[in-house]
């Protein structure tokens, strides 16, 4: 099936589903190695954590773990910055093959690193280093995967083509954590903690492989190609104007919703059941595990009605969900399995309802010139400020309070954050598109 398209039309440019679906496959696979190998770091955390930062209390190697699991957010917006601007001028297609090959090499190396026991504190430097690639990688990925699916989608299903870079993301913490379930349940304690740790890690190379071969076999994307057409035939007075901070604000406060209640509902949850409600690990893994599949049905269902409603109100109604249902959550996982099973099933539509929309929001809220950056800076940032961080902080709230009920505050509010910012958005695009004419 073909589109036609006229030289001058910027409303459809898709021209062969074929190319769309393998920028859909290659796209949300990539997002899926990337979040796998975030995610395998977060699941190991507790195993490999006295390994690389022994001491006398278990919570305070964890904690120094999460800080380099915290660290590779902190710098995706310098890898959002530096890869951004590089794939919104070289393209889409060369930029994501180099990203996902320096994102396996980085976590495979971690699958091969000496511990502390064998050379000392070299072996947290060594893991740290490896940390900044792929937080640098993982920088540049999300706007440029999210512009790939998105430019290469029919415009009435952007919202359902985007979702899919989220599912993907979300099939990745599925995957980390299903390898993490199989190797806590087939080794034993002495096993996993001496050599079993690694294959998560080393499943990366593969993994990689694979994806490299598919990114460099898609086109780029019918928007860029354009794009590039109408640079090349423009002068610099034809630039679009810059985004004011206070737009790029309001932009990257309505992710935070998205990256806390990922990032603490299905990351950082492992660690936090095992450590707060004394849960195995082979059950905290099975719900954050059940977590993100359930999240990753729902994510193209409300990507869909995003389609056919809007963005911003699926969005809303998602953000004011996590607000009123923050607290009842985490009050649920102190019920054993059950109550756990079914709260976070719960937590997987509301990660759901906020994902779903996100990628193709991001999206339209930037020109086809600029979009990649943009889109990688917000999400960078946010990501950086209240995903990345939001293990260590839930983790941190329950064993300073001695009550692990006080995580729910930071899960709502985040989602607040989002609330008030989706609530003024229209009004910070009006005051856009005001200055815009008037510059």
């Amino acid at each position: 099936m073909t589109y036609a398209v006229t030289p001058n039309s910027s409303a459809e440019r898709v021209l062969d589903l074929r190319a769309s679906r393998k920028a859909l496959i290659a796209g949300s696979l990539g997002n899926l190695a990337e979040w796998y190998e975030f995610a395998i770091y977060a699941y190991m955390a507790p195993v490999f954590a006295p390994l690389f930062f022994p001491s006398d209390n278990p919570t305070a190697s964890i904690l120094s773990t999460f800080l380099v699991f915290a660290l590779a957010f902190f710098l995706r917006p310098v890898g959002a910055v530096v890869f951004g601007r590089l794939t919104d001028r070289v393209g889409r297609r060369p930029v994501l093959a180099m990203i996902i090959g320096l994102m396996a090499v980085a976590t495979t190396v971690i699958g091969l690193l000496p511990t502390h026991a064998q050379v000392g504190v070299l072996a947290p430097v060594l893991l740290t280093l490896c940390r900044v690639g792929q937080g640098l990688s993982a920088g540049g990925e999300m706007g440029g995967a999210v512009s790939l699916m998105v430019e290469s989608a029919p415009s009435n299903k952007r919202g359902v083509y985007g979702s899919w870079s989220f599912v993907g993301t979300t099939l990745g913490f599925v995957l980390g954590g299903g390898v993490a379930t199989i190797l806590a349940t087939v080794l034993s304690e002495d096993q996993l903690t001496s050599w079993g740790w690694r294959i998560g890690f080393l499943l990366a190379a593969p993994m990689g492989v694979v994806i490299l071969y598919l990114r460099m076999r898609v086109d780029e994307t019918p928007h860029f190609k354009q794009m590039t057409v109408e640079r090349a035939a423009s002068d610099a007075s034809s630039a679009p104007q810059r985004r004011s901070p206070v737009y790029l604000l309001v932009t990257m406060g309505a992710v935070v919703v998205y990256n806390a209640v990922g990032n603490t509902f299905m990351v950082g949850m492992p660690a936090f059941l095992s450590k707060s409600f004394e849960m195995s690990f082979e059950r905290s893994y099975l719900l954050a595990l059940i977590t993100g599949l359930v999240a990753a049905i729902f994510m193209p269902v409300f990507g869909a009605l995003s389609d056919r409603v809007g963005r911003r109100p699926v969005l809303l109604w998602g953000s004011v969900a996590v607000v009123a249902l923050s607290y009842p959550l985490y009050a649920m996982l102190g019920f054993g399995f059950r109550g756990g099973l079914i709260a976070l099933a719960i937590a997987g539509v509301l990660i759901g309802a906020v994902g779903g929309p996100m990628p193709a929001f991001l999206s339209e809220r930037f020109p086809t010139r600029s979009r990649a950056t943009g889109i990688s800076v917000t999400y960078a940032l946010s990501v950086a400020l209240f995903g990345g961080t939001a293990p260590y902080i839930i983790t941190w709230l329950a064993s300073a309070t001695g009550d692990p009920l006080s995580a729910a505050y930071y899960t709502l509010g985040c989602a607040a954050v989002s609330v008030v910012a989706l609530l003024t958005i229209r009004g910070v695009d009006r005051e856009q598109h005001r200055a815009e004419l008037e510059d």
